[in-house]
């Protein structure tokens, strides 16, 4: 019996063998550490996780960025609108919206510094805009793309003139954005109305 314990040869199978479980059973954590990453990530970010993928050109990468984005909002003091501050920015929006049959590059410029403005009152930082996108895409994933589609026919018109539809199609994707920051996702309108002031409204008409 000691024979066998002290045997090098023995001892080297036993500890290959002890060291290939160990390694295997370390390789299976990371691997589903690894698939439960990529399924929040996914379903957090949606189309956002595609975007990012596409981007980078490795999913791997990809997810370290989108990790890195919600390390950096949950460090931020992000709150919701009182029901006072969405009635008021619902109200600018309505301005907005009704400034753009009469001049619709200056509602499209209206539509930018709302949503900056509203942004500002949720508590995310004043940057540039790729970070400004970026951080929006953590909580509001499905109208990110909906900003930099805004934002770039806003850019693109300060250079040339890029006609009545492409400001219209602006003015849409800033209401998507505008209206998920108002009311925290939910493709809500931007001013919900609740069914007694539906009543009120119905009978006053």
């Amino acid at each position: 019996m000691n024979a066998i314990t002290t045997n090098p040869i023995t001892i080297a199978i036993i500890l290959f063998f002890a060291i290939a479980v160990i390694v295997a059973v370390a390789a299976s954590i990371w691997l589903y550490i690894s698939k439960r990453r990529t399924k929040e990530l996914r379903s957090k970010f949606g189309p956002e996780y595609r975007r990012v993928a596409r981007a980078e050109g490795d999913a791997a990468k990809a997810e370290q960025v989108l990790q890195e984005r919600a390390q950096r909002v949950k460090k931020l003091d992000i709150k919701p609108l009182t029901e006072r501050q969405r009635n008021d920015f619902a109200d600018e929006w309505e301005h907005a919206q009704a400034q753009f049959v009469d001049d619709p590059a200056a509602a499209v410029t209206r539509a930018d510094v709302l949503v900056q403005e509203v942004m500002t009152m949720r508590g995310y930082p004043v940057a540039e805009f790729d970070q400004r996108v970026a951080d929006v895409s953590v909580d509001h994933p499905a109208v990110a793309q909906n900003y930099r589609l805004a934002h770039n026919i806003a850019q693109r018109h300060e250079q040339e003139d890029v006609g009545m539809e492409k400001l219209r199609e602006a003015m849409l994707h800033y209401r998507a954005l505008f209206a998920d920051l108002l009311h925290d996702g939910g493709l809500r309108p931007v001013r919900q109305v609740r069914a007694e002031e539906r009543e009120h409204i119905r009978r006053v008409a």
